[in-house]
């Protein structure tokens, strides 16, 4: 072979693996870090340490999947916190309020049923406020923020609701041939939200919508319901969080999941969604949510200081936009 057919052939490979690398860049980096982890942190190899950062992860991936299509609809929901607490509550206190009467079992499932109307409301709301007052979505999830967190307090009277059967604890903290429960539930909405938005018109509108929101009006797209259904579909998988929350803990209480907007946006950007719309994948984000839980599993069990922990994570956020900053002008 010739020396120009080498250099040829050495400059195919090389794009080869450039391609390769821009597109699996997040695996990579999951992988050093576990590999790191394993070398260092003690116990973090264990099954029981791998099931535990799953059941952790679980419950903010389950909302971090809806994210995803939220932010590449060119949106944002930062209530989602506020609306797991408040979905909690809600379970509880039907709970509480009904079982004498119907059964545990039905009271609990209305519950669940009212906390996920509540949450495809909310997310109708914003939507709306969106179509017709032009309204910003980060300015009413904000104010919903403070809203769904008040409307929590005001069912609880401030105080934690515990009268929940027996049973209930399993949903969040209990285990089906050996894996925690939240992690099937976890798993079911992964494949859903990526069917969704890999396979179906919706999930093509909704990249188009967040591509470009006046290019997909002209093309026949009902831009501001596309926006609107993501913001609900979102608020819908809050009530599964907040249920399974509830269940873990044992309560409905007004303070649960304070700042788990700010991680369910840090793993959708990790996981290489775009903050600018269009771009973005719910695999992705799967790896962004274990990303995030097995750094913060990790820093535990090096004992490392939780203040620390947060200047990490941030220093995480920034690195990862910066890191698709880079990969994206390099695929220019």
């Amino acid at each position: 072979m010739s020396d120009t057919a080498h250099r040829v052939a050495w400059t195919k490979q090389r794009r080869v693996g450039t391609t390769m690398l821009k597109i699996y860049t997040m695996e990579a980096i999951l992988l050093v870090i576990v590999v790191v982890l394993v070398v260092f942190a003690p116990g973090f190899a264990t099954l029981g340490n791998f099931f535990n950062v799953l059941r952790t992860v679980s419950m903010l991936g389950i909302i971090a999947f809806g994210m995803t299509a939220v932010i590449i609809a060119g949106e944002i929901d930062l209530s989602v916190g506020a609306a797991v607490a408040l979905a909690g509550c809600v379970v509880a206190w039907f709970s509480g309020a009904l079982s004498p009467r119907i059964g545990s079992v039905a009271a609990v499932a209305l519950g669940v049923l009212v906390a996920m109307a509540i949450g495809f409301l909310t997310g109708v709301f914003t939507g709306s406020m969106r179509r017709w007052f032009n309204v910003p979505t980060f300015i009413t999830t904000l104010a919903l923020f403070t809203a769904l967190r008040g409307a929590a307090n005001l069912i609880t009277g401030g105080f934690p609701l515990t009268d929940l059967p027996d049973w209930f604890g399993f949903l969040g903290a209990g285990d089906l041939v050996g894996v925690p429960f939240p992690v099937y539930v976890f798993l079911t909405v992964f494949v859903l939200m990526h069917v969704l938005m890999k396979f179906t018109s919706f999930g093509r509108a909704v990249y188009a919508v967040g591509g470009n929101a006046e290019a997909a009006r002209l093309s026949g797209i009902d831009v501001f319901f596309v926006k609107t259904m993501t913001l609900a579909i979102t608020g819908v998988l809050t009530a599964v969080t907040g249920t399974l929350i509830a269940s873990q803990i044992g309560s409905g209480t007004g303070n649960t999941a304070t700042g788990m907007e700010l991680d369910v946006i840090a793993a959708t950007i990790i996981g290489g969604t775009s903050l600018f719309g269009g771009k973005g994948r719910v695999w992705g984000t799967l790896l962004g949510v274990l990303l995030l839980g097995c750094i913060t599993n990790g820093m535990t069990l090096l004992d490392v200081s939780e203040y620390w922990q947060y200047v990490v994570r941030g220093a995480i956020i920034l690195g990862a936009v910066l890191l698709n900053q880079v990969l994206e002008s390099a695929g220019r």
